[in-house]
């Protein structure tokens, strides 16, 4: 029955005879309404949306150092003011994105959609000049530090829509976890894309290390006489091949998106007003409890992931002594993460997400210990790598699927504070990449104070030793503050259920009462 037949005969049906109104439109009982569920066509759409930003961040994050260094030929110090500014801006666009977004208005294509149609044009022209040399050298790092802020400002305009849209592709919980676990697949297989595009069309970039780092002018003439014989000019354009290849993945992905996903507006949301102000919803935000205590814990753990994983190369390479697995490892533990993110999804579901969070990050715990402890064994790195991957699905899947369930929270306790789920997700983000700077900054001192040698064949015991501290003791200690702080987190199992059931009551109220206005409308025409 079309919404108008079924809005007419409801309002003659209340004033009029019944006799009066034929069979046909005389009131029929209201059926209930369908649980709406998404098919995996939709949630493959979706969750393809995740890869731009995995695809190109790996890219960057394992290869712009090195293509600035020896490819762009950039001074290291400016070098290392490019990189750090680059972070920084990355990490202040978050909130400010998230705040363009929440004074957005609907439209056709939704609130969301059109941040990410828009700024992928723009983005994969930022990047491709990323990697382009220019020929003049004394502006290269502004151009440089120029480009790199404005794709990391735009590809943020991509991801923080695109996590908040997590909330409008369906009102059932349950769906919106199985999209997260979608998502967090390809997000994975992402990350294992760009690392390898990247590295196989620029491999033969290699630098020889030093064998004598104190004889440097001797050493660089060695270097230079056993570097590839592919010239400087072929290495540059191996980097723009791989940031044409890197640049189609993207925009076939956003394509992909756009056209497999609609943005679906909440029922109770339509009859509000306008969204309140940025900042008045930035303090109810930032007072919700168990989005302050969810937010503690995984900046706990992140922090603890992204000094294995900003140390992983080095530690490989002068603690362990494998300087040819790095890519093999690198590979064991993103496989790893990526088939274990189904059974994670599955696991949260049947035993709770807390459950998940307890017994999927500390998983990592022990084999840490054990290269800790352990001396170098290439068969006992593989089995860590693989375990390690295990816990970094974990790390992957849980914050995005319990954040649906903080906002759902928050509306329940705040229904009339609708256009902030760009706030939640921006500033988790944010936090994230403060996580991630906090990391490199740490790393870097930590490395610098123990002697570190730049390209060095080999390093003095005391930055083995150091780099050990990184990967191993102080992840487990952060972890484990980690997990005390979710012991304080709120929203168990129970309490989802029963934020469930209000909310679906909530919006079985808006609906009926949108229909009632309908009707009345309807109804004076009909008269």
């Amino acid at each position: 029955m079309a919404k108008g037949e079924g809005a007419e005969s409801g309002s003659a049906a209340g004033l009029l005879p019944a006799g009066i109104l034929p069979a046909a439109e005389r009131p029929a009982q209201k059926e209930p309404k369908k649980k709406q569920q998404l098919s995996i066509c939709n949630k493959l759409c979706y969750a393809v949306g995740g890869a731009p930003y995995q695809v190109t961040g790996c890219a960057l994050g394992f290869f712009l150092q090195i293509y600035l260094l020896d490819v762009a030929q950039v001074n290291p110090f400016s070098a290392s003011i490019i990189l750090f500014v680059g972070r920084a801006w990355d990490a202040f666009t978050d909130p400010l994105v998230g705040f363009c977004i929440s004074k957005s208005s609907w439209t056709r294509l939704g609130r969301l959609m059109p941040w990410i149609i828009f700024s992928t044009p723009l983005a994969i022209i930022a990047y491709f000049l990323i990697w382009f040399v220019p020929d003049f050298p004394q502006g290269q790092a502004l151009w440089y530090l120029l480009f790199y802020c404005l794709f990391e400002t735009l590809v943020t305009c991509f991801h923080v829509p695109y996590s908040a849209l997590t909330m409008f592709i369906s009102t059932e919980q349950s769906e919106r976890d199985s999209a997260t676990a979608y998502r967090m697949t390809v997000e994975v297989l992402g990350t294992v894309l760009g690392t390898a595009i990247q590295g196989q069309i620029v491999g033969q970039a290699d630098t020889p290390c030093l064998q004598d780092p104190s004889d440097s002018a001797r050493a660089m003439e060695g270097a230079n006489r056993t570097q590839s014989t592919t010239s400087l000019r072929e290495t540059q354009n191996a980097y723009l091949l791989a940031a044409g290849v890197i640049a189609s993945i993207y925009v076939i992905c956003a394509v992909i998106l756009t056209l497999g996903v609609r943005e679906q507006r909440e029922p109770y949301e339509t009859q509000q007003a306008e969204p309140m102000s940025f900042f008045r919803g930035l303090r109810l935000v930032m007072s919700h409890g168990p989005y302050v205590k969810l937010i503690a814990g995984f900046l706990f753990t992140s922090l603890a992931f992204m000094l294995v994983e900003g140390n992983f190369a080095l530690f490989c390479t002068y603690t362990l002594g494998f300087r040819n697995e790095f890519q093999n490892l690198l590979l064991a533990i993103m496989l790893s993460a990526t088939f274990t993110i189904p059974i994670w999804q599955w696991f949260l579901t049947r035993f709770g997400k807390k459950t998940a969070v307890y017994i999927g990050i500390s998983s990592a715990v022990p084999f840490l210990i054990l290269v800790a402890f352990v001396e170098s064994n290439l068969t006992v790195t593989y089995v860590v790598a693989v375990a390690a991957g295990v816990s970094v699905a974990a790390a992957f899947l849980l914050p995005w699927s319990m954040l649906p369930d903080v906002i759902d929270d928050f509306h329940l306790k705040q229904p009339q504070s609708h256009g902030t789920e760009p706030i939640f997700f921006s500033f988790y983000v944010f936090f994230t990449k403060f996580a991630s700077g906090v990391s490199l900054g740490i790393s870097t001192l930590s490395l610098d104070f123990a002697g570190y040698q730049t390209r060095g064949c080999s390093q003095p015991a005391r930055v083995k030793f150091t780099l050990k501290m990184l990967v191993t003791i102080a992840p487990i200690v952060l972890i484990l503050l980690g997990l005390l702080l979710f012991k304080l987190y709120p929203i168990d199992e129970e309490k989802r259920r029963q934020n469930k059931k209000a909310l679906q009551a909530l919006r079985e109220e808006a609906s009926s009462s949108g229909c009632s206005d309908t009707d009345s409308t309807e109804l004076a025409s009909i008269l």
